[in-house]
């Protein structure tokens, strides 16, 4: 019976240990960089009103 090769096994532990932490490096970069969720984004419900007209009508609109 072969002998086991406990440096080897030691070797893949360490490189699995390293591919995890490099994973967990990028989810966090990813994180930060992404914008923030709720805060800046418009509610999507309620369509914003196009370039050039406005929510409410002006004065001179209302006459």
């Amino acid at each position: 019976m072969p002998k086991p090769n406990y440096a080897f096994e030691k070797r893949q532990r360490e490189l699995e240990k390293k591919r995890k932490k490099e994973e967990k490096a990028q989810r966090k970069q990813a994180r930060t960089d992404a914008p923030p969720e709720a805060p800046a984004a418009p509610d999507a419900g309620t369509p914003a009103p196009a370039p050039g007209e406005s929510a409410a009508p002006s004065s001179s609109e209302r006459a």
